[in-house]
């Protein structure tokens, strides 16, 4: 579709929408799914239908919300400015953390390149000075950070896409089939054990109908971006992941940190493995560079709204908020030391299991007050019931994810929680005391 008055069409709203999903989610997939065997496929399936709901629902909030504040603004329906606090606090700290893992990432892929294997000491150290790296880089402000994120992201889009394309050529029907259940696990056990990865791919949907303001015929277009987005993503992930599932022995797989680099070593040689390493490397650092420069955005935001301490909101002639960038870094750098595992995968997976349960207690909030969002803007009843159920579907996959991830995400995941309850009793009073009778 072609634009018109600088206004997107649907067509680029949905490529945006994938691109903004897939950045980093993608890279260490193969090797957390072939823990499982390609069973995961089911697990894939249910990620799909539950993040389609989700994505569905928002751009319903997206749509009909006159609250500012994203999924803060949407769960204030409900939970008024308690809920607003908690939902913009959790997903600041689903960002810090799932952050970390992303330069984790990049350090596996980097480390594979190199051809050097890394003790946890040094992983650590690696992953702390990537993190203060992406934010330094960050202090030149939102247009810097953009034009390096846009030609980075061609370091993942191109190896993905083009082994979805070309990878078919390699696939081995029987090694997929013998790396279907390899530890004989439960069914029901394999498909929950991948789940919580499998939704860390999709994270990010929330964000796709922040571009409302510029796209032609926003209520019919940004639906339709937002859906087409995340069907097309789940495309990708399911042919790429299951391809390569077809063509790296499920052991190597597994143990490997550098997966789409392994597959393309042994679809064609060693040197067009470590280039491919090289594009995912870049894509990764790509990725985290954005990503801190929006964690800092959101930090800010929620100090404008009075949530945060008032020094996330200042900023450099540049527009960067420096000061907030530095103090998430540090905490970023505790998180890294405090994560520290014999197993690069161990360490990612701990990481990405409470980024997820963090990052899903703003969803719940948000689908929880869609019901009421829709009665005060006066949706119409046929549109309203549809919403609401799409919803409902949305929240009972998220609270499957939440079980999914396991005893110990849910307990630190919950410890978070607990502690931003806590510290909304600090703020609370720039809201509350006004209405409490004295």
């Amino acid at each position: 579709m072609s634009t018109q008055n600088n206004k997107i069409g649907v067509v680029q709203l949905t490529i945006l929408t994938m691109v903004n999903m897939m950045g980093s989610g993608i890279i260490m997939l193969p090797t957390k799914l072939a823990e499982i065997g390609t069973i995961s496929i089911v697990s894939w399936l249910v990620t799909a239908v539950g993040s389609t709901a989700l994505a569905y629902a928002f751009a319903q909030c997206g749509m009909f919300s006159k609250k500012s504040g994203g999924m803060g603004g949407y769960a204030e329906y409900s939970f008024g400015k308690a809920g607003n606090f908690m939902a913009n606090y959790t997903y600041g700290v689903s960002l810090v953390i799932a952050n970390t893992a992303i330069a984790i990432s990049a350090v596996g892929y980097g480390s594979e390149l190199l051809g050097s294997t890394l003790s946890p000491v040094a992983i650590a150290g690696w992953t702390i000075f990537t993190l203060w790296l992406a934010t330094v880089l960050n202090f030149g402000g939102a247009k810097i950070t953009g034009n390096i994120s846009s030609f980075t992201i061609w370091g993942v889009i191109i190896p993905v896409v083009g082994l979805c394309i070309i990878g078919w050529y390699w696939f081995d029907g029987s090694m997929y089939i013998n790396a279907w259940n390899p530890h004989n696990v439960p069914t029901f056990e394999a498909i929950g054990v991948s789940i919580s990865m499998t939704l860390w791919a999709f994270l990010g949907l929330e964000s796709a109908c922040a571009n409302t303001d510029v796209v032609e015929n926003p209520e019919k277009n940004v639906p339709i971006a937002v859906l087409g987005g995340t069907l097309g993503a789940a495309v990708i992930y399911i042919v790429s992941t299951n391809v390569i599932a077809g063509i790296v022995p499920n052991m190597d797989l597994a143990n490997s940190t550098a997966p789409f680099g392994l597959a393309f070593a042994h679809m064609f040689n060693e040197t067009t493995g470590k280039v491919i390493m090289g594009l995912m490397v870049m894509s990764c650092f790509g990725s985290l560079l954005g990503w801190q420069f929006t964690i800092a955005q959101v930090f800010k935001s929620s100090a404008e709204e009075g949530y945060f301490p008032a020094f996330f909101k200042k900023v450099t002639s540049k527009n960067a908020p420096i000061i907030g960038m530095i103090t998430i870094t540090a905490i970023q750098t505790l998180l890294s030391l405090m994560t520290i595992s014999p197993s690069l995968n161990k360490q990612f997976n701990v990481l990405v299991d409470l980024a997820v349960v963090t990052n899903v207690i703003p969803y719940l909030l948000s689908m929880a007050a869609l019901a009421v969002l829709l009665k005060a803007e006066n949706v119409a009843r046929h549109k309203y019931k549809i919403t609401v159920l799409v919803a409902f579907v949305g929240s009972v996959y998220s609270i499957y994810a939440l079980y999914a991830a396991g005893e110990q995400a849910m307990l630190y995941g919950s410890i978070a929680t607990f502690i931003g309850w806590t510290l909304y009793g600090f703020v609370s009073y720039k809201f509350d005391l006004k209405n409490k009778v004295v």
